[in-house]
């Protein structure tokens, strides 16, 4: 049994190009038909001899377009950028193929620089250790040609604390690094259950033997446990009077009510919005760690447990990082690595955050919290005073180090601050800079802070954010750079709303806005 939750609800406004979750037998004939396209269209599908695909997700819109989304291996070696989506029309018939490589796969068959030298050279440049794994023999795709490579796995933690799990890619033949992300995704440098920052809120629980605990059934079993400040091991809240939290840190139920009630409100926004059910679109619920270690000022996804984790903050700057919009920033991330699964450095690594941040925005809006309105400020929630948040995607500079403008090095930024380009995009996108909006457009030659007075008019959230998801899950791939998201969102535009339509030459003119044209 579990008690009732009054879930929200909003009306699925689907374009005619909508895409959705296929059932099992659709999946299989789009998987059949993209592989005979695969083979048929080398040059758009650069494929060749020694290539292999593993189907990652399949899609079919409403107007029963095609869209199935591979992982490539060349002689068995995982092509790191080498993903590829294919697309068909409601017929079958191949239409277009979406990807990173620019040019064909010729590598050596073998390795002139040893396993042994490869983890030296990771280790020389990334702190941790590899906890005794083998290196992986890789085709790295995501430079201007493919070479071949060791995906060394380098285990640690972050300076702040946080764990980190880096994929560091060498170059098989000349020993150089020529890459490096890391598979835990932050919330960057941050911070009827009674929760610290939304009020009181209903839940969905379960009941069990003596009471109730702090699991949601009826969104794929989501649940919360304690790690009572430590790094590993917990347990699942669990109360006798289904009362949860007082409202204050004193409780440590309260900060958990505010992690369930936003994986809650993230599970309901993605599914009556977007047609997904679960961050893997697969029905299954993630799970949230809080009271993560001691003083501990951030909130990362973890893909290995696929769950969320709250550190409590050191009470001096940050409160518990647990508030709606860094819940439905962390689940993003998830959504992230299902679909697109830009990998997290350079520019596709500031789309990444970029993602997060847009939706854990979309999530605070959807959830018309009276206690936590919507806003484009990220974590503003989670400090104690005086600072606005994380991140703004109005004037993302505002920080003093993330960037308003795209320029050519912008990629060079950590991934938190070079995501700004995006964010701004979307803002200038949903709001436009009518009706006295404080955010500024770029200027030719500008590097940086956007300065000009340029007057776009938005075409609303509603509009914004299929755009964006659509992009992410059809059209965006592993490397996909602020160039590609361009072309990414506005084939997305086109459609959902019609080639050359208002919304498309919206996309396109808030691109040229913050100077990505």
């Amino acid at each position: 049994m579990s008690a009732p939750f009054p879930v929200l609800a909003l009306a699925l406004a689907a374009g005619a190009a909508q895409a959705a979750a296929p059932t099992a037998d659709q999946a299989r004939s789009i998987e059949t038909r993209a592989r005979a396209h695969i083979a048929n269209f080398p040059g758009y599908t650069r494929n060749a001899s020694d290539h292999a695909y593993a189907l990652r997700d399949a899609h079919i819109d409403d107007d029963g377009a095609q869209h199935a989304r591979f992982e490539r291996t060349y002689r068995g070696m995982p092509v790191i950028g080498g993903d590829l989506v294919v697309h068909a029309d409601r017929n079958g018939n191949f239409r277009d193929a979406t990807l990173t490589m620019d040019r064909d796969i010729n590598v050596a068959r073998s390795a002139t620089v040893s396993a042994g030298r490869a983890i030296k050279a990771a280790l020389d440049q990334h702190r941790g250790s590899t906890g005794g794994a083998a290196p992986t023999a890789v085709v790295y795709a995501r430079g201007d040609t493919p070479v071949l490579g060791w995906d060394v796995r380098v285990f640690g933690q972050q300076a702040d604390g946080t764990p980190s799990e880096k994929h560091v890619i060498v170059d098989a033949t000349t020993g150089a690094v020529l890459d490096a992300w890391d598979d835990i995704h932050t919330a960057a440098a941050a911070g009827t259950g009674n929760s610290l920052y939304s009020g009181t809120v209903a839940l969905t629980t379960n009941s069990i033997s003596g009471g109730y605990e702090l699991r949601d059934p009826s969104r794929g079993n989501i649940y919360t446990i304690n790690l009572n400040n430590a790094t590993t091991g917990g347990s699942v809240f669990t109360d006798a009077d289904n009362i949860w939290g007082t409202g204050l840190t004193s409780s440590t139920q309260s900060a958990a009510v505010d992690a369930q009630y936003g994986t809650a409100v993230t599970w309901d926004y993605y599914k009556n919005i977007h047609g997904r059910t679960g961050i893997a679109n697969n029905g299954v619920g993630a799970y949230n760690r809080v009271h993560y270690s001691r003083l501990y000022n951030n909130a990362f996804w973890s893909d290995t447990c696929f769950c969320m984790t709250y550190g409590d903050g050191d009470g001096t700057t940050f409160t518990p990082l647990v508030s709606l919009d860094v819940a439905g920033h962390e689940m993003t991330h998830g959504v992230t690595s299902r679909t697109a699964n830009l990998t997290y450095s350079r520019e596709s690594g500031g789309l990444n955050e970029a993602t997060s941040d847009i939706f854990g925005t979309m999530v605070e809006y959807y959830a018309a919290n009276a206690n936590d309105l919507g806003d484009y400020l990220i974590g503003e929630k989670i400090y104690r005073a005086g600072v606005n948040g994380l991140r703004s995607m109005i004037n993302p500079s505002s920080d003093g180090v993330s960037a308003d403008c795209w320029y050519s090095s912008v990629g060079n930024l950590d991934v938190h601050y070079s995501s700004g380009v995006a964010n701004h995009f979307y803002y200038l996108l949903a709001q436009g800079t009518t009706a006295g909006s404080p955010s500024k457009t770029c200027v030719a030659g500008n590097t940086r802070v956007a300065t000009g007075n340029g007057t776009l008019t938005g075409i609303g959230r509603a509009k914004a954010e299929k755009i964006w998801y659509r992009a992410l899950t059809v059209y965006m791939t592993s490397s996909t750079n602020f160039s590609g998201a361009r072309s990414a969102t506005i084939k997305a535009a086109n459609d959902l709303y019609g080639t050359g339509g208002v919304e498309a030459t919206a996309v396109a003119a808030a691109w040229t806005a913050v100077g990505r044209p």
